[in-house]
């Protein structure tokens, strides 16, 4: 709960009745390996806090390739934001890579702290930023960098990460095949 408490205030002061008034609308979740925080074509139950574990983002091609859009790990929020706010059919999946626990919000819960808290909203539109920024940040250099560079970056970027996931979820995040990412690291040792 420190840990979610910590992050939040990042983005704005909550007195002590805001701070209870917080943790009694979050809930402790778990995920085995390969559960889906939210799946696509069904509505997110959930916006997440990551205590321990990674999720991923995840779809389907129209060749019915999975590819791994982006990761998640501990002390981040996890939803399809967008989908959950408007409460509509998520277009993509939020798998648990690992055994994950969060603190989670339900969409009435996580309501009604915006219509409890003042300044939520504020804070709310701040991390938000904050995620979609990091997400962009992480994302970009995908597009014009090959695939040598692109794993480099994936490693700067996720730095916890690459002992911990599927080799064929960072070769598919990089948008390469699983034998170019293993000749990539071969060759980089």
């Amino acid at each position: 709960m420190e840990a979610l408490i910590n992050y939040i205030l990042q983005f704005g002061d909550l007195n002590k009745q805001q701070i209870d008034f917080l943790l009694s609308k979050v809930q402790i979740l778990e995920f085995k390996k390969d559960d889906y925080l939210s799946e696509a074509g069904k509505v997110p139950r959930y916006v997440a806090f990551v205590l321990e574990g990674v999720f991923r983002f995840c779809y389907y091609n129209n060749k019915g390739e999975e590819v791994t859009n982006y990761f998640v790990d501990e002390h981040n929020f996890v939803v399809d934001n967008e989908k959950f706010e408007s409460q509509i059919a998520a277009a993509e999946y939020v798998q648990a890579v690992t055994d994950c626990k969060v603190l989670a919000f339900t969409k009435k819960d996580w309501d009604e702290l915006s219509g409890t808290i003042v300044g939520w909203e504020m804070m709310k539109a701040n991390m938000i930023k904050k995620c979609l920024t990091l997400a962009m940040e992480r994302r970009s250099p995908l597009v014009s960098e090959d695939a040598t560079t692109r794993y480099l970056s994936f490693i700067e970027g996720f730095p916890n990460l690459i002992n911990r996931i599927p080799l064929s979820y960072v070769a598919s995040y990089l948008g390469i095949t699983q034998q170019s990412l293993s000749r990539i690291r071969r060759n980089i040792r």
